[in-house]
């Protein structure tokens, strides 16, 4: 039987649906897959079982990697390594203002990927002319923004757990400044900025259950009755749906509201 699953291309491509079929993989499982020109490999990201609406074109996974790919696939890594340290070298040498981040072979060594950031367009032409010459291998430059650097260099967060775009987040979503003071956050860059330098992902899929949490509740500054009397919202706590109200003659209550 046919099935599509989604795969995650080597250590930093992206994650895309491939066709399968008569194989049984788990999570995590490295596979060999159909690429555009040639074979590469990639990880089994997700067991679910998709459909395509409407049905498209895919690739294919072609077998489960054996002891042999993978000890190609880690031969690969290492070259990658001594192939980062030579475009290093050649980007100094044709003083290009960009930031080597990675890089990685595809399964047979046809093409070489380097990931790397820069504040405007590079023109870099020459220096992959030199450096098709020097591997004998297809060249392909990739620029990516800081929060892919983040993603593919790793690290942890201020929470002290290892980055979301690492552990789990498949696509970077949108995160604004009002994320942040919809749930009280202090709003300084350094506190609420993520390694990458920019607001922190984490904001934007808690600010969710912070908008529905906070539904029926009053804000920070707003006047209100309570069974003690009238009184002024000084602090809103979100997670308990309470508020600390202080009344008209200085005495403080707090009022819990019911989840709904």
């Amino acid at each position: 039987m046919e099935v599509n699953i989604e795969i995650k291309l080597r250590e930093c491509g992206a994650v895309s649906l491939y066709k399968m079929k008569d194989m049984a993989v788990t999570l995590c499982d490295c596979v060999i897959v159909e690429a555009e020109r040639g074979v590469d490999y990639g990880y089994v990201y997700s067991e679910t079982q998709h459909k395509v609406h409407p049905p498209r074109q895919l690739k294919s996974v072609i077998r489960i990697a054996t002891e042999e790919d993978k000890k190609q696939i880690a031969e690969n890594i290492k070259k990658a390594r001594e192939a980062f340290s030579i475009c290093q070298e050649n980007i100094v040498a044709h003083k290009l203002e960009m930031k080597l981040v990675n890089a990685e072979y595809s399964f047979d060594r046809s093409k070489i990927l380097f990931y790397f950031t820069a504040e405007g367009r590079i023109d870099f032409r020459n220096l992959v002319k030199d450096l098709a010459r020097r591997f004998k291998a297809r060249i392909e430059m990739r620029q990516i923004g800081v929060r892919d650097e983040a993603k593919l260099c790793g690290g942890y967060g201020s929470c002290g757990r290892e980055l979301c775009c690492v552990r789990f987040l498949k696509d970077f979503e949108p995160v604004t400044i009002k994320m942040a003071k919809e749930q009280g956050l202090p709003l300084n860059p350094p506190k609420i900025s993520g390694l990458c330098g920019r607001l922190m992902c984490c904001l934007s899929y808690e600010y969710k259950c912070y908008r529905d949490l906070s539904k029926g509740m009053p804000k920070e500054g707003d006047k209100i009755d309570t069974p003690q009397g009238k009184g002024k919202v000084i602090n809103v706590n979100v997670i308990r749906r309470s508020i600390l109200v202080e009344l008209e003659g200085g005495k403080q209550c707090e009022v819990v509201y019911k989840n709904k």
